[in-house]
């Protein structure tokens, strides 16, 4: 089935290429744009300038004055009576702790946690003599041990924090101090310093350029940080502070004052004023140097700080720090709230029992007369509180720190894993938490970045058609395609080494000179761009706008046509061992609605040429009648656009010189117009544009990052939905989407006008008939798309506000603030939401028709907008989701997800230091889910049962022994049994099947997704398993109490002497439980080392070592009031008899567990049973398919896909037309072209 596609309706709504407002919208835009709304301008009207109103500005930075940002006008309320500045120092922090609030806070935290509070509150009551029944240090040695691994693993973790803040804030920078510039440490910056930066310096604050090295003060900065870009943008300097301002003297007598917006979190917006010299200057983004961007190409470039440390943009988009906890951890704490209620129940019932007992027997006997005369009542009472402390195990102190201890070990081996480790940039994968790996086993949704995360970001040059003949492709015989070796470019001294190329039959061509088309599509690429050039150590370096441009620039290099150098009006490169330089006449620039760049060109000869480049879509309609080769190149771009390249129609135009200077005064009218003056230059550019001549197409692949398709359907495979949120373009987006399998042509692709239909006439359908959907009914059961197939949605950030009612909902607060009333009700057809219900649904609907969909793509989406999309299948799925992303513009959404996983290596840091998790490459994910998530989940889970059943068993022991002690609150084993049980002896082979468990290992688990799918319905570990561990413990506690009851009953030993005291019945019970606790987790065990092996032997080793020891004379002795137990291990160990108590209760408690697992594994097995069952088989299989080496990923092969894609935004083309990025020739310059020149740089400079 051939792919669908909604038509465009692009006037009924927003401009997909337009990047939506964020929540730090300024007012004065919103009151702009709603102004807009009442009163609609017809199209071609003026649009009124965005300027800064003096009243609205409150955030003032005065250059070189540090007191002036102190006044009392700009200070703000603390707390209490005390103040201090809103300007934030430079200094960022992201520790909790310092040496005098470590403690407090660290136990205040600790003791928030429900169990901890629980244990100091059984401490305190066993401390009151008339309740205890247990020694104090039962309990504390426990809760100190408990509070003391926590506090050491927050402490390390706070140190890490440290050391990471230290050394940002200790970076160096040079600071304008007392007229001259000294290094200072980035956190003594502070508001209106100048600063100085080197090249590859990062730059420390939010900074206005002044003045830089480069003509014009041009300045170059890599985004890497804020958005994962490697391509370089231009930054640069006023006029004013150009001319001004490059000596130190100058700079230092500078005192502007700067007006701007308050600090926000907008990347790609920036209005401020300067005033100086009783001048005022507008300021825009293109003047500010951003926090977390690198200086490149700009020797020396100064700047007076903005904003500083939190009030930094990138700071601001960083989003809250939320604490983030497992499915599993709330699901452990109602446990533990349930145990709780549990143990208060049986607490009372036994001092009930109690009370009843001393009324009719306790109260009669002589002999159990106490000296006390207490009320009956009374007694109950202390007994209700000594049942408390009795049978407090049940709340198990213990577990908290050993869940603690297995999540610390479990990062470790993500940390240690060689599988996760990318040589190439030396990076392994990083457990920057410890909180949340079995989390990553119960994923239901990935939010992905597209830019570094799924792509590399780099473009190549794949394949190209030239005169309707497909280069690039191999026509070899099968078997001897490998034999193929690239392109030798050793005949260039001048061509790029890394360039790859394996169709030799092109080169051949270009270098013969015979082929006219391949020279002039050369020529084309290497003449028609506006890309910059420098020379670095003999080598030629390119920059350019988009990476797109680089490659196409950097192919025509290789060919043999390489771009030298350019000035304000030539450009010169060299043609095969020939140079030529050629007379730009106008450079016509790519923008998102025209999809194409033209440059017209006087060649040496007189000749005047047109080059266009561009969509296909805009080209085609371009062409003369008289254009050859079109269906050929149309069937070479059906087939380069299917196997998703980004494909570029490249043409030419000869023009009489008659005609183009009737055309450059045409042009020089639009560049100077104040009304709408890009819609006229636009226009100019049609006219000139047209009755094109084709010469052929290229094909650039954007690369993908390596298994990024196998790995996105691997997860596919574990029901694992992935969504893609990127600022990209919508054509970008969709050619990616195909790229990697997220989108296939038997998908039906959804668009935003599409989506807001469907839900229109949902919600319309609500008003209509409201019985349908009730108020509190959150899921509607009608699914959205009826028809058979899957499905697609792309939408981009402007439709997702237009949906979600967010731009209208803020526009209305405004209103509703300026008006100072509330607006009068929605009506039904206003397309508004009535009521903040109906807003509730509308997002609920669009959630339920988006997670219907196999795959979501968001396109030009804000940061702000990615935690959105995120919090509301948080909030409407109840899902779990990951977020993964490489850049600032992903720190929102990696910091709402459940769980965050930055990437990390050559795109920036800045995400890596918001994420839970970081590896290197994309791939790296399958593996950290599909196996470290999976077991991770698999080992708490296994654990808890466990560990939940090891007590119950050890707990209610106490509560059938009552029934025989008068419910007298007296214990069934000896103190120090009850202290180290669960420290000692039952701890360490629980621990390690936390730590090493497996029910298959790594490949099986990567070759059989399926597996997966346990965590995310939740069947491991939830109320159902919980409850029966609570029976399981029930029945091991019954049989290890009655058993050797019954065994105790009226029996004599081998010497004669009766072995059925009760120090002798608390040791066989104890014996009894310990072998029963340690063989049961042997039985549980799916993967056995020698440690698990030596654990559980020496776990019983330990408890025969202690026992015997605590039970001797010697320490008996020592100290008689603490070991009472004199000689009994010795005693009862000597009779056969009770080691066939032991023996028989061991055997009796294990064996309905050993009938029910085989009867499970028998009859019900689940997949990962089925796997266990036949794993040779399975890895015989694997180690096969690796040595055939399954071929790479195959790109499809049937409808069209994709188009355009050629930048993310507009090129260098006026910096080069005016002149600012290069050095004027001193010689003056005479004809039509001299004075469209100059009336572009005059404008230019002006503005």
């Amino acid at each position: 089935m051939s792919r669908q596609r909604a038509e465009s309706r692009g006037s009924l709504g927003p401009d997909d290429e337009v990047m939506p407002y964020s929540d730090d919208e300024t007012d004065d835009e919103l009151a702009q744009s709603s102004d807009g709304e009442a009163d609609e301008l017809p199209p071609g009207a003026p649009h009124p300038p965005v300027e800064v109103r003096g009243s609205d500005v409150t955030w003032k930075v005065k250059a070189n004055d540090r007191p002036y940002h102190h006044l009392p006008e700009f200070q703000k309320k603390v707390f209490l009576c005390f103040k201090k500045s809103k300007y934030s120092g430079n200094a960022i922090k992201t520790y909790k702790y310092n040496i005098l609030t470590f403690i407090p806070l660290n136990l205040y935290e600790q003791f928030r946690r429900v169990a901890n509070l629980y244990f100091l509150g059984l401490l305190i009551l066993q401390i009151i003599p008339d309740i205890t029944t247990l020694p104090w240090y039962t309990t504390l040695i426990p809760l100190v041990v408990v509070l003391g691994v926590t506090a050491i693993k927050d402490l390390v973790d706070d140190l890490a924090r440290h050391r990471m803040d230290k050394e940002i804030n200790n970076r160096k920078s040079e600071v304008l101090i007392d007229g001259r510039f000294q290094e200072t440490k980035w956190r003594d910056i502070e508001v209106g310093d100048v600063v100085r930066l080197k090249k590859n310096d990062f730059i420390p604050a939010d900074i206005l350029l002044l003045s830089s090295s480069n003509p014009n003060s041009l300045c170059y900065v890599e985004t890497a940080e804020l958005d994962g870009e490697t391509n370089l943008k231009f930054k640069m300097g006023l006029r004013v502070t150009d001319e001004r301002l490059q000596e130190e003297r100058q700079l230092a007598e500078f005192n502007a004052l700067i007006e701007c917006e308050e600090p926000n979190n907008r990347l790609d917006k920036f209005i401020g004023m300067m005033l100086w010299n009783r001048e005022r200057y507008p300021l825009d983004l293109d003047n500010v140097l951003l926090r977390g961007c690198t200086v490149r190409n700009t020797e020396e470039s100064h700047g007076v700080v903005i904003f500083a440390g939190a009030d930094t943009k990138i700071m601001r988009n960083s989003g809250k720090t939320r604490f983030k906890r497992t499915k599993i951890d709330e699901l452990m704490n109602y446990m533990v709230y349930t145990i709780f209620v549990l143990l208060l129940l049986v607490a009372a019932g036994l001092a009930i029992g109690h009370s009843f007992w001393y009324e009719e027997i306790g109260a009669k006997a002589w002999y159990l007369y106490d000296g006390k005369n207490d009320s009956t009542s009374y007694r109950g009472f202390l007994s209700f509180w000594g049942y408390i402390i009795v049978l407090n195990t049940m709340v198990p102190i213990s577990l908290y720190v050993s869940v603690e201890v297995i999540r610390l070990g479990q990062s470790k081996f993500i940390n240690w894993d060689l599988q996760m480790y990318c040589a190439e940039k030396d990076t392994p994968a990083k457990a920057r938490t410890t909180t949340l790996n079995e989390q990553l086993g119960q994923i239901e949704y990935i939010f992905s970045d597209k830019t570094g995360t799924l792509t590399q970001n780099i473009m190549q040059f794949k394949k190209a058609t030239i005169a309707g003949r497909c280069y690039g492709t191999h026509q070899a015989i099968p078997t001897l395609t490998l034999l193929v070796s690239p392109v030798d470019w050793s005949w260039n001294r001048d061509a790029d080494r890394k360039f790859e190329f394996m169709d030799h039959s092109l080169v051949a061509n270009v270098r013969s000179s015979k082929d006219k088309d391949a020279m002039e599509f050369f020529k084309l690429l290497s003449l028609c761009h506006t890309v910059m050039v420098e020379s670095k150590e003999g080598e030629l370096v390119y920059q350019a706008a988009s990476p797109d441009e680089g490659a196409l620039v950097t192919a025509a290099r290789n060919f043999g046509f390489v771009f030298l150098s350019r000035t304000q009006d030539t450009i010169t490169i060299r043609e095969m061992d020939q140079e030529a330089t050629y007379e730009m006449l106008a450079l016509l620039d790519f923008n998102s609605d025209r999809k194409r760049m033209s440059i017209i060109l006087k060649f040496p000869d007189g000749r005047i040429r047109l080059y266009c480049k561009g969509a296909d879509t805009v080209i085609y309609e371009r062409l003369s009648p008289n254009s050859r080769h079109k269906d050929t190149t149309q069937n070479a771009l059906d087939t380069f656009a299917n196997e998703t390249l980004r494909t570029l129609c490249l043409c030419y135009k000869d023009i009489r010189i008659d005609e183009y200077e009737a055309w450059s005064r045409r042009h020089k009218e639009a560049q100077v117009t104040m009304v709408d003056r890009e819609g006229a230059l636009d226009r100019v550019y049609e006219q000139i544009e047209s009755n094109l001549m084709l010469i052929g197409a290229t094909a650039i692949e954007d690369k993908l990052q390596d298994g990024v398709p196998e790995t996105i359907a691997k997860l596919a495979k574990a029901d694992i939905k992935i969504w893609v949120l990127t600022g990209d373009k919508k054509e970008t987006a969709e050619n990616i989407g195909f790229s990697c399998s997220l989108l296939t042509d038997d998908m039906s692709i959804h668009y935003g006008e599409d989506v807001n239909e469907k839900l229109r006439i949902r919600q319309a359908t609500r008003r209509t008939d409201p019985a349908t959907y009730q108020r509190g009914k959150k899921e509607s059961a009608q699914r959205f798309f009826t028809e058979p197939g899957k499905n697609a949605l792309v939408i981009t950030g402007g439709w997702l506000n237009e949906i979600l009612y967010e731009k209208k909902k803020k526009r209305r607060r405004l209103r509703l603030r300026r008006l100072g009333k509330r607006p009068p009700p929605s009506s039904p057809q206003d397309g508004q939401p009535m009521n903040d219900w109906e807003k509730e649904m509308r997002q609920i609907d669009f959630v339920d028709m988006a997670c219907e969909c196999e795959s979501v793509i968001c396109c030009r989406v804000t940061p702000k907008q990615k935690a959105n999309v995120v919090s509301l299948v948080k909030k409407y799925k109840k899902a779990v989701t990951l977020s993964i992303g490489d850049g600032a513009n992903d720190v929102n959404m990696i910091k709402t997800a459940d769980i965050g996983v930055g990437i990390s290596g050559q795109e920036g840091m800045q995400a890596v230091m918001s994420s839970d998790y970081a590896f290197a490459q994309f791939r790296y994910l399958q593996r950290l889910l599909l196996v470290h998530g999976r077991w991770s989940y698999i080992r708490m889970c296994k654990f808890l049962r466990y560990f939940f059943f090891k007590n119950f068993a050890f707990t209610l022991v106490h509560f059938w022994y009552s029934f025989f002690s008068g419910y007298s609150s007296q214990v069934a084993y000896e103190d120090w049994f009850i202290t180290l049980y669960n420290l000692c002896y039952s701890s360490l082979p629980v621990l390690l099947v936390g730590l090493l468990d497996q029910d298959v290992n790594d490949k099986l688990s990567l070759k059989f997704p399926k597996l997966y799918l346990a965590g995310q319905q939740g069947t491991l570990f939830n109320y159902r398993n919980f409850f029966v561990s609570l029976f399981h413990g029930i029945f091991v506690s019954l049989i290890i109490f009655f058993i050797p009851y019954g065994a105790f009953l009226q029996t004599m030993g081998q010497d004669g002497e009766a072995p059925s005291d009760y120090q002798s019945f608390a040791v066989v019970t104890a014996t009894s439980l310990v072998f029963a606790v340690n063989l049961q987790i042997s039985l549980d065990t799916s993967y056995w080392t020698f440690v698990n092996c030596f654990a559980v032997l020496g776990s019983i080793a330990i408890y025969f070592g202690i026992m015997f020891d605590i039970h001797s004379a010697g320490i008996h002795v020592i100290f008689p009031s603490v070991f009472t137990f004199t000689g009994v291990a010795s005693n009862a160990m000597r009779q056969p008899y009770l080691w066939l108590t032991i023996i028989l209760t061991v055997g009796i408690s294990l064996l309905p567990v050993i009938c029910i697992q085989f009867l499970h594994k028998s009859i019900w097995p689940s997949v990962g049973d089925r796997v266990q069952k036949n794993r040779k088989k399975y890895e015989m299989e694997i180690e096969e398919e690796e040595k055939k080496k399954a071929p790479t990923f195959q790109r499809g092969r049937r409808s069209r896909r994709s188009a355009y894609a050629f930048s993310h935004s507009r090129g260098y083309a006026d910096l080069i037309s005016s002149g600012r990025s290069i050095r004027r020739r001193p010689q003056p310059r005479s004809g039509p072209q001299d004075s469209i020149r100059e009336v572009s740089h005059r404008e230019a400079e002006n503005i």
